[in-house]
């Protein structure tokens, strides 16, 4: 397949795997808001907040998957891919905002105003339908994530890896409040919920501090970590070559750039230098696939 047919088909294949999460964010937040203000479950209305959320940060990741393949222009050379970047630094202060909100709440239910639940089928059944929900869009974010190293895709695949976890501290929290309804002598138990939230907002907190690390890096151009003697112990072992220094590596989205400078045999003709740069950019690649390389030879005198 050509590079050309490859790049749109990907770009194709990223923005289905974005809808899909789109669509997937607004059927869950309206099941589990419907669902928590009719049985008064903190922990549900919680679930579907982060669900909201989700939905805005999935729109978020769609926007950004199409800027971000968008060809490089004039105004940018490197092209469109910190969009992508930008957009989970815009999901990372939304879950920081999010989690702040659950805590507070379920704490003020917790000391000052409890609130009687009503535990329902359908309590269980939103729960259960967001973890189904969730563990297929993960998956198909993750391996899209992957296949073309995008970072919106996976901070996406990230908020529904996180849903999994919390709808199920919500389930338990449920089970908790109703087992506390049938048996004497547990009516703590109706607490459960509100700790329940609780702990879905320390997960969420978990996850944005994680997400944030990783979004400040990117936008920083901060460099995998190992890859500069990688790229120097690959390219050096390369007949023809004596040195290689001055490397660069920077990411603009999913999108890798490397700039190395190498010593040559001055006495090379232009097209043995030009081979030899061939080679040590096929040599790069290996490393980094689909990396944009760009290679200085210096004579080596």
């Amino acid at each position: 397949m050509a590079v050309a047919d490859f790049s749109q088909h990907g770009s194709h294949e990223k923005k289905w795997a974005a809808m899909s999460s789109v669509i997937a964010a607004v059927g869950l937040t309206g099941f589990k808001l419907v669902i928590g203000l009719a049985t008064g479950s903190l922990g549900i209305l919680a679930e579907a907040a982060h669900s909201g959320l989700d939905l805005m940060a999935a729109v978020m990741t769609f926007l950004a998957v199409r800027i971000s393949g968008k060809p490089a222009d004039s105004n940018h050379l490197y092209g469109h891919g910190k969009a992508e970047n930008l957009s989970a630094l815009f999901e990372t202060l939304l879950l920081l905002f999010t989690c702040l909100w659950i805590i507070y709440e379920a704490t003020h239910r917790l000391l000052y105003h409890p609130v009687e639940l009503k535990v329902t089928f359908w309590s269980f059944a939103v729960m259960i339908t967001s973890i189904v929900v969730d563990v297929s869009r993960s998956r198909i974010l993750y391996r899209a994530a992957r296949k073309y190293n995008s970072q919106a895709l996976e901070a996406d695949a990230l908020h529904f890896s996180t849903d999994i976890w919390s709808s199920c501290v919500v389930i338990l929290g449920l089970i908790c409040v109703k087992i506390g309804g049938w048996v004497t002598g547990v009516a703590f138990l109706h607490q459960a919920d509100s700790i329940a939230a609780i702990v879905v907002g320390l997960i969420v907190v978990y996850i944005s501090v994680s997400l944030g690390i990783r979004t400040v890096q990117a936008l920083l151009d901060v460099a995998p970590s190992g890859i500069e003697r990688k790229i120097i112990s690959a390219v050096e072992v390369l007949p023809g070559v004596t040195d290689c220094h001055k490397v660069r590596v920077r990411y603009s989205g999913p999108q890798p750039f490397v700039d190395i400078h190498v010593l040559v045999d001055g006495n090379q003709t232009l097209k043995e230098a030009h081979n030899l740069t061939e080679e040590i950019e096929g040599a790069i690649r290996r490393l980094i696939p689909n990396a944009d390389v760009t290679v200085h030879p210096e004579p080596n005198l």
